[in-house]
């Protein structure tokens, strides 16, 4: 479980949102109050909300869970593991045939000819320096170098340094972006921060009907959690209204509630679609009209099942939005996982959460060490 902290600071009156055009210049934003802290996912600081449990069971369950959520990783990258681990059976010798079909397989893996390429140098040089003679210990080694390769993908979600924080979601059509968003606000409000939700994919039959079944789900999470649910989450929705008003208004919304966290859900959209890739530019202005300060984070939800054209879509969606960090979802199906060495490689954006499945509990931090193990287990 990745949980979302912060410091205890004197609260600030909510001022009254006033009706203003989304087109309006509006005055520069008051000085950003004190922060909430995100820290590192196995860090143990005491939390906002007061523990239901005893500390030591408390640790006990989460431990149990993030093992429960780390084998369904496993189960999801099964395809990739599988077809590396073939490498290494029978009598293995440590060879140049032993890296031509290591290629192969990182190739098919989704790696990309650029991070496979610099893993299988990586690679030899780590076998030379050790003087590995075994294939279980090359596989090893191997496991290190895409762990070295993915760290820098590895950072924490900070939320709070601006009030509200406002994190902008994107996604091509089917990546699971609103499903997505309903998971993060599940990490947010179980930390303690008051999350409001704009529903500006305005267009698309029932997004905002299923934003709000989202919502309810984690009003009832928390409920079942005995964590106050009071007015944690909410929506700002108008169906069929511009989606950067929506966008807007939410702003306006947060800031006169006094909410920690504005999730904006923008419509889903391929990167060849020009007017609907220039409308994310608009919510972005539009946004920060509302907010000088904001977008604070910019995040791409990305189909783990899409290969190679995920780092295609990274690339497109980062032009228009300068892209803060990723989600990658999906990673329970056929899923190969190797796209993430590609992105590493050529565009090293932060991967905030993995997901590999449906529920609530399914969404998890990224760990590069972690990932490179279930790629090879």
């Amino acid at each position: 479980m990745f949980s979302f902290f912060r410091k205890k600071s004197a609260p600030t009156p909510a001022q009254p949102a006033a009706p203003v055009s989304p087109e309006a210049d509006l005055p520069v934003p008051a000085a950003p109050t004190a922060a909430i802290a995100v820290v590192e996912p196995m860090a143990a600081p005491a939390p906002v909300v007061p523990p239901v449990a005893e500390p030591a069971a408390e640790t006990e369950a989460t431990e149990a869970a993030r093992a429960g959520w780390l084998q369904r990783l496993k189960s999801g990258l099964s395809k990739t593991s599988n077809s590396i681990a073939d490498v290494f059976t029978g009598g293995t010798k440590i060879d140049e045939a032993l890296y031509e079909e290591l290629e192969a397989a990182l190739l098919m893996a989704d790696t990309g000819v650029a991070a496979t390429t610099a893993l299988l140098d990586d690679l030899r040089q780590r076998v030379k320096d050790t003087r590995a003679t075994e294939p279980a210990q090359v596989k090893a080694l191997l496991a290190d170098a895409i762990a070295d390769m993915l760290a820098p993908l590895e950072k924490s979600l900070i939320v709070g340094e601006y009030h509200p924080t406002v994190i902008m979601v994107a996604g091509v059509n089917g990546a699971g972006k609103t499903t997505t968003i309903g998971k993060l606000t599940r990490h947010l409000a179980a930390g303690g921060a008051t999350v409001l939700l704009a529903a500006a994919d305005t267009f698309r039959a029932a997004a905002r009907e299923q934003l709000a079944a989202w919502a309810d789900r984690n009003t009832h999470d928390l409920s079942a959690r005995e964590l106050d649910p009071g007015n944690r989450v909410e929506i700002i929705s108008q169906q069929g209204a511009d989606p950067a008003a929506v966008s807007f208004d939410a702003v306006a919304a947060g800031r006169a509630r006094g909410k920690d966290v504005v999730l904006v859900d923008t419509a889903g959209r391929l990167p060849t679609q020009a007017h609907l890739m220039e409308e994310l530019r608009k919510i972005r202005r539009v946004v920060q009209k509302a907010d000088v300060t904001a977008p604070h984070e910019c995040l791409l939800v990305i189909d783990g099942n899409t290969g190679q054209n995920a780092l295609a879509q990274v690339k497109a969606f980062d032009e228009v939005l300068q892209l803060t960090g990723l989600v990658v979802t999906k990673l329970d199906g056929t899923a190969k996982g190797g796209v993430l060495c590609a992105i590493a490689r050529e565009k090293p954006l932060p991967v905030y959460f993995i997901g590999v499945g449906e529920k609530l509990e399914d969404l998890e931090t990224f760990h590069a060490r972690e990932f490179a193990h279930a790629l090879l287990d």
